[in-house]
């Protein structure tokens, strides 16, 4: 079955299939042999065993990860690591669902052990932040739900059961998850065997909360102070209860609870240490009826301010309760009994749904939210099989569980495996094994088992005592072998002083377990008062609140609650259903060695036990009797086809042809298979793991095949474009040397033919005797003093001077006129490049205004300023001057004319970049403001004045009294800069006034000394403008 001996069997053997011989004996010799070389694994084909070492093994480390990853199941140590590999891999490469199923007793290592599978899964799935994320949540919810509290050092049973479901992607990359949690042991809160401890965060609390926590909790430090938590040394050896509640809290954080959630959480918590503080005594009522009250107030007072409840609501409900009879309500007082009852049964709900919420709310933070098909590994951490010297209702329960777990392997990995070879034809020897689904029907059925005994008597009406329960389970289970009780033995003669009288025995598959059932009908029957679900309700904690919504008036409810045992039952067939649905081939067991916790202490008889009711033995004869693997023909072929040729890539007969030849080709010994029905049976695991070691080889040939294709592949590509890109290249090489050869060429030809016709016209010339000597020496005294002149007198450079001096010679005329034309432009641009930017800026303004009013008016302004009323300087316009700041295109005086008379005001004139404003001179406050997108034209005369119009559009807000008629010194700077196209010439000119038109007549005058223009009103529709 093993890869490699000398790795597997290094001490003792690490596979009991192959111990020889086999006996529990020498299966016990094994475990022991093997523990005390601190190899805690050992294998049963693909199950392991782990013993509980009680102490840190180096066997965890990130190395150790790296060398399970990926690896054969036989090819290392019998490890943890291989398990959870082996069922990652099957769902992230084979897509079947997985569970890996944690058993064994209290103390054996569960926990801890799913914490291994969890954080190796973690450890080889994918990166990312996401990613990572949702693994350190799932990591995380652990200590949450644990307490914060290694499990080695754990001195209590108190650890739920939890199954998770945590999904994967297509990828096998975490996405999220789904916690279970099965019978949190409540009764603890309020009592606890001498010598464990109640629930760690009630510890974790008072040593590491802070004294201002504490205080705002109403909590004293000391853990002697609280009932609940009892009188004897609450510390543990190894534990910081403190570093464990700053663990507690990182890990919501890492979660996801907000601040908010975990303080009303804490708060949840000290009013339930704060429960255990009440103390009631016996009063006597008026009418002589003893009842119960209040001692000290001050616990309940402290209750009520952490979770603002008045005080006298939770008075009155530990005290008194309401009873309903024919539509009356009867306030009764309690005695001390009940109200003691009634206060523990408050605070165990308080805990119990507390813890429920807790669950719920770590499954909002891990849930996956996408629709995409996902992959699941459950993970099952569970209690084990219990035997105290007082087994009660919760061992009775968790031994139930455990029986339908047992159930569970029977039925998946021993009976499943004989009817599997009865239905696939295989002949093999049968082993007989013990079914307990026997003891199952005796506690679940539905008419006659215990627990429907239970909840009958419990909902019986009358006196209801757990005498009468017991008596009923006399009468209805006395012929079932393995129910037993006093009543049943004096039936048989027998005597037995181990069993007691109000004791019933079960004969489960891991032994004989006596059950008290003092405390039964109660602890089934689970009840709590309306009364305090209602003052729970009344509370004004928003947490608390929410955990009673039975408390509500409005959904008052009188129909029964459900009994705990039948919550437990259908819980535990969910769980079962859950557990039917997945990949079972991940099952382990966890050992206790010892009951004193020590490390290398290895008791043979408490092993033994085990040993005997999680039936190893019965397990390694299935294992060696059959065969150890079996799969369907088609995946078989489809995994192992490349081994063989004649298989590869493709065969092309049936799926059972094409594995008979794969392993016929392979040379496998006849010995080792066998053909079923649908599925091949291979015998020995050491066969299968040849078939994997040859198909790894062969997957990485095909591999390298596949990459050297690859490669040779883009080499060609690679050879073929730069072949390509070689051939365009040289391509154009060739053209550019082939076109400079041309220019060159060109350029050689062109200068050897001037020269040609530069000798021939020069030959020519020299013939000729009546050409003038056009190169004759004379001549270059002439040349040569002209150009010095020229240099020694150029004009000044002025732009406006076009003078140039007059050619000396004739034949130098044409020179002469072609350096005045070079040299004119030449002086205009060096005087441009010697303007200053605010220079430049002006000539483009006055240039402008030259265009604009070409052929249009007489006058023209010399100079632009831009600002004439000194606004910077003048205190008196500061408010004008802040109104158009870094906006201001120009400032000036201008008159406006009046539209009624004529006569004309000054005004102060404004221009901004998208504004014209008018102000008074005399109190410098702005009157009126125009946009410039409001000014649909401006008219101004063909004369010298400075009399112009601004037309507003109808749509203007300020254009409702009409155009306005402004006199200014400076117009063309002002239409300039304003950017307004302003026809000329016209003497006549239409404006609006108000409502109705009036025509503007342009007046020529002689008188020059009078002031122009002068407006002169005729009428109501007519106006004269006298100019100059």
């Amino acid at each position: 079955m093993e890869a490699n001996p000398s790795l597997l069997d290094t001490v003792g053997v690490g596979d009991l299939v192959l111990l020889d011989p086999l006996s529990e004996e020498s299966l016990l010799q094994n475990l022991k042999e093997r523990f005390r070389h601190q190899e805690i694994y050992t294998y049963i084909g693909n199950v392991v065993i782990s013993v509980n070492p009680y102490r840190p093994l180096p066997i965890y480390s990130p190395q150790t990860v790296e060398d399970y990853r990926n690896c054969n199941f036989f090819a290392l140590k019998p490890h943890i690591y291989a398990i959870a590999d082996d069922a990652y891999r099957s769902l992230r490469d084979r897509d079947k669902d997985q569970c890996i199923l944690i058993t064994g007793e209290s103390g054996a290592g569960k926990t801890e052990a799913s914490k291994q599978v969890m954080s190796y899964v973690a450890a080889v799935c994918g990166k990312g932040e996401e990613v990572n994320q949702v693994k350190e949540q799932l990591l995380q919810s652990n200590p949450v739900l644990e307490g914060g509290c290694p499990p080695a050092l754990r001195r209590t049973s108190s650890s739920p059961g939890k199954y998770m479901d945590v999904e994967f992607d297509f990828k096998g990359q975490p996405l999220g998850g789904v916690i279970s949690n099965y019978l949190l042991e409540k009764s603890r809160v309020v009592r606890h065997v001498k010598g464990e401890r109640n629930f760690h965060i009630f510890y974790q609390l008072l040593a590491g909360g802070s004294d201002q926590l504490l205080k705002e909790l109403k909590l004293e430090r000391d853990c002697g102070h609280y009932g609940y938590l009892g009188r004897e040394d609450p510390s543990l050896p190894g534990m910081d209860d403190a570093a464990n509640f700053r663990a507690v809290q990182d890990a919501m954080t890492v979660i996801g609870f907000s601040p908010a959630e975990v303080r009303a959480l804490l708060e949840v918590a000290a009013v339930v240490l704060n429960l255990g503080n009440v103390r009631l005594g016996s009063q006597f009522q008026a009418s002589g009826i003893e009842s119960c009250s209040i001692q000290d107030n001050q616990a309940v007072r402290e209750i009520c301010e952490v979770i603002g409840l008045p005080e006298s609501v939770l008075e009155k409900a530990l005290c008194s309760r309401t009873v309903e009879a024919k539509k009356e309500k009867v306030v009764m007082g309690l005695s001390v009994a009940q109200g003691c009852y009634g206060r523990d049964a408050l605070a165990k709900n308080i805990y119990n749904r507390l813890f429920n919420w807790l669950v719920n709310r770590i499954n909002a933070s891990i849930k996956v939210d996408s629709s995409e098909r996902r992959k699941v590994m459950g993970v099952l951490d569970i209690y084990g099989f219990e035997i105290f010297q007082n087994n009660s209702f919760e061992q009775f329960v968790i031994n139930y569980c455990n029986e339908k777990l047992q159930q569970v392997f029977i039925l998946m990995t021993l009976k499943e495996e004989q009817e599997e070879y009865v239905r696939e034809g295989i002949q093999w020897t049968p082993v007989d094994f013990f079914d307990n689904s026997i003891i199952c029907s005796l506690i679940e059925d539905s008419k006659a088992g215990i627990l429907a005994m239970l909840d009958e008597e419990c909902l019986r009406p009358g006196v209801v005592t757990e005498e009468t329960f017991l008596a009923k389970l006399n009468q209805v289970c006395a012929s079932h072998k393995h129910y037993e009780s006093r009543a049943t033995q004096n039936a048989q003669r027998i005597s037995d002083a181990s069993l007691a009288g109000p004791c019933f025995r079960v004969h489960h598959y891991a032994g004989k377990v006596t059950y008290n059932v003092t405390g039964f009908v109660e602890k089934n029957n689970d009840l709590l008062f309306r009364d305090l679900s209602q003052a729970m309700w009344k509370a004004r904690h928003e947490l608390l609140r929410s955990l009673f919504p039975e408390g509500d008036p409005q959904k008052a409810s009188l129909r029964r609650p459900p009994t705990a045992g039948s919550q437990f039952k259908a819980s535990i067939a969910t769980l079962m259903k859950n557990l039917y649905s997945k990949n079972p081939n991940y099952i382990r067991w966890c050992i206790k060695p010892n009951n004193n916790k020590e490390p290398g202490v290895f008791t043979d008889g408490l092993v033994q036990m085990q040993v005997r009711y999680l039936g190893l033995l019965e397990n390694v004869r299935v294992r060696r009797a059959g065969y150890a693997y079996r799969q369907g023909y088609e995946p078989c072929l489809e995994r192992y086809k490349m081994l063989c040729k004649q298989t590869w890539p493709k065969w092309k007969g049936g799926a059972r042809d094409g594995v008979q030849a794969l392993l016929t080709d392979l040379c496998i010994p006849p010995a080792e298979l066998a053909y079923g029905r649908t599925k091949i049976f291979i015998r020995t695991p050491r066969t299968v793991f040849d078939l994997e070691d040859r198909r790894r080889q062969r997957m990485a040939d095909l591999a390298s095949l596949i990459q050297a294709t690859y490669r040779g592949w883009r080499c060609r590509t690679h050879y073929q474009q730069m072949r390509k890109s070689q051939i365009v290249i040289s391509a154009w090489f060739r053209g550019q040397a082939q076109k400079k050869r041309f220019e060159q060429m060109k350029r050689s030809t062109l200068l050897i033919q001037a020269w040609i016709r530069g000798w021939k016209v020069r030959g020519h010339l020299e013939r000729s005797a009546f050409s003038p000597p056009v190169f004759s020496v004379p001549r270059r005294p002439k040349l040569q003093k002209f150009f010095l002149g020229l240099r020694n007198n150029l004009p000044p450079l002025v732009v406006t001077d076009r003078s140039w001096p007059a050619a000396p010679y004739k034949f130098l005329a044409n020179t002469n006129e072609e350096l005045k034309k070079i040299f004119y432009p030449w002086k205009c641009k060096t005087y441009r490049d010697r303007l200053t930017p605010q220079r430049k800026a002006l000539l483009q303004d006055k240039l402008c205004a030259s265009e604009l009013f070409k052929d249009k008016k007489t006058l023209l302004q010399q100079s632009f300023q831009g600002e004439y009323l000194g606004l910077q300087k003048n205190p008196k316009y500061r408010a004008l001057h802040t109104a158009a700041e870094g906006k201001l295109v120009l400032a000036d005086t201008v008159r406006k004319v009046n539209r009624a008379n004529g006569k004309a005001v000054p005004r102060l004139f404004l221009l901004t970049k998208n504004h014209i404003i008018l102000a008074d001179p005399k109190a410098a406050q702005p009157k009126t403001v125009v946009s410039l997108s409001d000014i649909r034209s401006v008219s101004v005369t063909r004369f010298s004045d400075g009399f112009f119009v601004l037309h507003l559009s109808e749509t203007s807000t300020v254009g409702a009294k009409g155009d306005f008629l402004l006199v200014s010194d400076h117009l063309i700077e002002l239409i300039t800069k304003a950017d307004l196209r302003a026809p000329g010439g016209p003497c006549r000119f239409s404006t609006q006034f108000g409502k109705s038109s009036v025509a503007i007549r342009i007046v020529e005058t002689a008188e020059k000394n009078r002031v122009a223009p002068v407006c002169k009103k005729k009428g109501s529709h007519r106006m004269e403008v006298l100019v100059h």
